[in-house]
């Protein structure tokens, strides 16, 4: 699979391990979950948990709209001023890797393609 994402705690400065994140893909009638999982020790979610059919490793990401949620509050507790992230992309070229990093505090985010 060509996506991966990045969780850093940049008020720790440490990655943000464990936190969970759900992949959904846009079809006509919203957004279907397609994948999850959990950021490893380095912040990093490299290999996906696919959420029943919707999901081929061998074959995604799939040219489309995509949006990954980041479950911030869980993460960071009370002190979450935003307790959920939502990070809505597009995948042009299948061919490609795809990388979203999170940069995290606990009153700001933000995020970029990465490499």
């Amino acid at each position: 699979m060509s996506l991966s994402t990045h969780v850093l705690d940049t008020a720790a400065g440490r990655p943000a391990k464990d936190l969970f994140v759900r992949l959904s893909r846009r079809a006509a009638h919203g957004f279907v979950p397609v994948a999850e999982g959990r950021t490893d020790g380095d912040g990093r979610i490299r290999d996906w948990t696919p959420l029943g059919r919707e999901w081929d490793p061998a074959e995604d990401p799939r040219p489309g709209t995509y949006r990954l949620v980041f479950d911030t509050g869980a993460y960071l507790g009370d002190e979450a001023f935003f307790p959920e992230v939502s990070v809505v992309f597009a995948i042009r070229e299948a061919g490609e890797h795809y990388h979203v990093p999170l940069l995290l505090s606990p009153f700001a985010y933000s995020t970029y393609r990465g490499s």
